[in-house]
């Protein structure tokens, strides 16, 4: 333990019996669990000492040579990490050193996906992913950034964290590094290599890639083609509520200047609307071998598709309890063992030009510095903004060429040999046009997309069809790894816009607030400016020039404020802006604003109350249940005239509800049946098989051209082909919005659906409300049995925590070990307790989580507050594995010390790393 000079508290001493006998626990349960593996196949091999061998050092004294001076890493109850050194190389090889110890599995994982070398660890099965991603070039482009765009001072910060992770790694087999290594021996011959700088910056390319923005909605309009009509995807995509309020309301476009001006008072008329792309209104269904594709690609932040979403505000003093700002953040990413998060403290003994970082926060294993969090002046969170950075184009191709503009230009090419664990290597071939790799390249199918896709007449000839390729922001060089470390160093607004115009990939909402008393947001962002008329919703002619994209919009335009006279700032993936009054195009395809819009309604009810905002209050409102969807539905719901006595027991769990989705709400529980069955019989059964969920069949007029030539009307049995986290209609905010535009119309056409063997055809509201209350009672009947009195919304909306890995395709007794669940949660979709789940599935599964959640306290620092959804280990049994879990589950946050006297009364473990 380390020496201090102050004596521990009760509560200290209590913790450390309490981990003491918690560590024997854990000890008795692993043998015990090890005892009963040992029968199954592979178990005899397996062992205590095999589990524990990788479990990190966390006292006494490490060499490790490369340090210039003595470094100290103190863990808490929760093996949370805060290191101290005297020089900023120092610090960063510790913090790698430290996240090997913890996370090096993960790592390991997480460099080949960006690299596209999975097949090296996990065989065939992997060859069509990596081809994939090494058509888009990740790990190329990672390259290109630490040779020609990082400043000299992140090139040595990277060195300095990869040096501490390969003396970690040093004389270690991999089974001395992590359990996964020890079973994926069995199989493979695999052993680590050591870690490089390019393998952290990489990393935020597989981040920019789940953050991409419209890329799936520009794929979906385009399938949906094939079975509705121009004006039926209008409906599903419709405009932007204007009642839920943008991110930025009191500032404006100066046209004079060019500049965003974050206090003028906005001027209506002042920007321009996009108009119809003209070329091209659609793709037809081979865009869905594309869709595929995108499915197979780990998607590391969160399942395709669904659109990630966050959570985070800001408090100016004036209306909080401790009269300095409160910031919140919680991004809502796919639940995951480990979690994507590592909470950590970098700290210099003395700040000062050669140790520059008094930082603590939320890290990536893998990549030096603190993503999200504060230092001793300033702190910040981050939202995805879901700017549209990404457009499809339609190539035409003739053998080694592409044409632009009426001229053959050729193709620039590249092979790469994929390396395969167990098998034989596989060389690839990746072309590229002017736009983008060829990403219909890596897939027979896709070699003909584009065989059917309406263009005009000025369109080519299009012979066997058109390749497709991808703009995407993140395939040009850039600095955004600078911008980690400048916001870890920011000290004021000026500083921290800074950092941000450097945040170039992904493009996210940024809030602020600083020890003054100041509050700010900022949008950052390498943002495409569009030709006129071109909106960036469907794939582009590529061989077209006034398609390509023109320039990016300028830093001083992108909207920010600071210390908007309404006092608290939101942002939760709403619009940023009034695209009425704003000049450039950020992106059609906005979350629809219904969490950002209760988080606004919550502040500003207890502002207008008169009250003040406490850190208490600011994790109540991350917790806050309410659906906004069953306040519109329930009134009507409860209308339904129903006969059956079972359904309409069910319909009285309605009764009196409040809309509040907690675990144990039986109401929850039937209302979301009601909604999932709703959207199904309404939108799900009508769009075509390239969006609906795996194992949904249909009897379906095929689209025209594809029927029996003899009876073109004759109905065929079609199944749908999406995964079901990505399937359509996922019940999001934005079928919030498409039914409420249709709710008073009781004879739209939506309302339809038609007759089946045990039930009549609908034609109005009412009749398809309820048939959707009747489907839910015995969909709930079959899942959780007759009697209503024991449903709750927990028992259907489950979380469980699976390896990423080895926990999804190992033998079952490998993923006993790994994973962890279920957890019964409240909260769902759209909801500020943002757990989310996919409501085409058939399955109430929560595929999206607060990832962490934290609640910054500018008054005292010692006093926020923070979570993360696992622990800070990565080994399976280690006593910190799941350690926060069940706390984070209950909506708790733990104490979260930072200055030197909080984190020593903190420790419970020191471990001293020496030259």
């Amino acid at each position: 333990m380390p020496a201090t000079t102050t004596a521990p508290s009760a509560a200290t001493t209590a913790g450390k019996t309490s981990r003491k006998r918690g560590r024997r626990l854990r000890l008795f349960v692993l043998v015990l669990v090890l005892a009963l593996v040992a029968g199954v196949a592979y178990g005899a091999y397996w062992g205590v000492s095999t589990v524990r061998a990788s479990f990190p050092q966390t006292t006494g004294t490490i060499k490790l040579p490369g340090l210039a001076g003595q470094v100290e890493v103190k863990r808490d109850d929760y093996g949370v990490p805060q290191i101290y050194a005297d020089s900023d190389a120092d610090l960063f090889m510790a913090q790698g050193y430290v996240q090997a110890q913890d996370r090096f599995w993960e790592m390991d994982v997480r460099r080949h996906m960006t690299s596209g070398r999975l097949s090296e660890m996990f065989g065939s099965g992997q060859v069509d992913t990596d081809a994939f991603l090494r058509t888009l070039g990740w790990r190329k482009v990672a390259q290109q950034e630490y040779d020609t765009k990082l400043s000299p001072s992140t090139k040595k910060y990277l060195q300095a964290y990869s040096a501490g992770v390969n003396a970690y790694l040093k004389g270690k087999d991999g089974k001395d590094i992590s359990v996964e290594y020890a079973a994926l021996g069995f199989t493979n011959d695999y052993t680590p290599e050591a870690w490089s700088p390019v393998d952290s910056v990489a990393w935020l390319k597989a981040m920019a890639w789940d953050l991409r923005g419209n890329m799936q909605e520009e794929i979906d309009r385009s399938l949906m083609t094939s079975r509705l009509s121009a004006q039926q995807i209008k409906d599903l995509y419709p405009a932007y509520p204007a009642a839920h309020r943008p991110i930025v309301d009191e500032g404006s476009y100066n046209k004079a200047t060019g500049k965003f001006d974050p206090q003028k008072p906005p001027a209506s008329g002042d920007g321009t609307s996009g108009t119809a792309q003209g070329a091209l209104q659609g793709m037809q269904s081979q865009l869905s071998s594309l869709s595929d594709t995108l499915d197979k690609i780990p998607a590391l932040l969160g399942p395709n598709g669904s659109g990630i979403g966050s959570n985070s505000w800001v408090v100016s003093g004036k209306y909080t309890t401790t009269g300095m700002p409160l910031l919140a953040n919680d991004p809502h990413l796919a639940p995951m063992m480990p979690s994507l998060w590592y909470q950590m403290g970098l700290h210099c003994r003395t700040v000062s030009s050669s140790c520059g970082y008094d930082v603590a926060g939320y890290t990536f294993s893998g990549m030096p510095g603190v993503v999200i969090g504060h230092n001793q002046d300033v702190s910040w969170g981050f939202t995805n903004l879901g700017a549209d950075v990404t457009d499809l184009y339609l190539e035409k191709i003739s053998g080694s060429n592409y044409l632009y503009d009426n001229e053959e230009k050729p193709l620039a090419t590249r092979e790469e040999v994929i390396k395969v664990a167990g098998g034989a290597s596989k060389t690839i071939t990746i072309r590229e046009t002017g736009n983008g790799p060829l990403v219909s390249d890596r897939n027979d199918e896709l070699e003909k997309v584009g065989q059917k896709a309406p263009v005009n007449a000025a369109a080519p000839d299009r012979g066997s069809g058109y390749a497709v390729a991808l703009k995407w922001t993140a395939l040009e060089p850039g600095k955004s790894m600078d911008a980690v470390f400048e916001l870890d160093r920011a000290a004021d607004f000026k500083s921290f816009r800074a950092a941000a115009k450097d945040f170039e990939v992904p493009s996210q909402n940024l809030i602020y607030a600083d020890t003054k008393g100041n509050i700010g947001y900022q949008a950052p962002g390498k943002i495409p400016v569009r030709a006129e008329g071109v909106d960036g919703t469907m794939p582009a002619p590529g061989w077209d020039s006034k398609y390509a994209w023109k320039k990016y919009i300028p830093f001083d335009a992108l909207p920010y404020e600071y210390n908007p006279s309404r006092g608290f700032i939101v942002t939760a993936n709403q619009a940023v802006i009034d695209d009425k009054k704003y000049p450039y195009l950020l992106t059609k395809d906005w979350g629809y604003g219904t969490r950002s819009q209760r988080i606004n309604d919550l502040i500003e009810s207890k502002i207008k109350g008169g009250g003040k905002i406490s850190t208490e209050d600011m994790q109540k409102m991350q917790m806050d249940n309410s659906s906004e969807i069953a306040a519109l539905l329930t009134p009507a719901l409860l209308k339904i005239d129903v006969s059956d006595p079972s359904v309409r027991e069910a319909q009285k769990l309605l009764e009196g509800w409040d809309y509040t989705q907690e675990n144990d709400s039986a109401a929850a529980a039937y209302f979301n049946a009601v909604w999932r069955n709703v959207l199904k019989l309404a939108f799900g059964n009508k769009l075509p098989k390239e969006l609906r969920p795996k194992g949904e069949c249909l009897y379906v007029t095929p689209p025209a051209g594809t029927g029996p030539v003899d009876d073109p009307n004759q109905k065929v049995m079609e199944c749908g082909e999406r995964d079901g986290d990505s399937a359509q209609p996922d019940g999001g905010d934005r079928w919030f919005e498409v039914v409420r535009k249709i709710f008073n119309d009781q004879n739209n056409a939506w309302w339809q659906s038609p007759q089946t063997r045990t039930d009549k055809a609908t034609t109005t509201r009412d009749q398809l409300l309820a048939r959707a209350l009747k489907d839910a009672r015995w969909e709930l009947t079959a899942k959780l049995g007759k009697d209503t009195t024991t449903w709750t919304w927990g028992r259907l909306h489950q979380l469980m925590l699976k390896n990423q890995t080895l926990g999804k395709e190992g033998p079952g007794f490998l993923q006993y070990i790994l994973n962890r669940g279920p957890w019964n949660l409240g909260g769902g979709e759209a909801a500020v307790n943002a757990t989310g789940w996919n409501a085409a599935s058939g399955d109430y599964g929560v595929t999206w989580v607060p990832s962490m959640r934290m609640v910054v306290n500018l008054k005292d620092f010692d006093k926020s507050k923070w979570i993360n959804l696992t622990g800070a280990s990565g080994h399976a049994y280690s006593a910190h594995y799941s350690d926060q879990t069940e706390k984070w589950a209950k909506g708790q946050l733990l104490d979260w010390s930072f200055g030197a006297k909080a984190v020593d009364g903190a420790t419970v473990d020191t471990l001293k790393l020496t030259p």
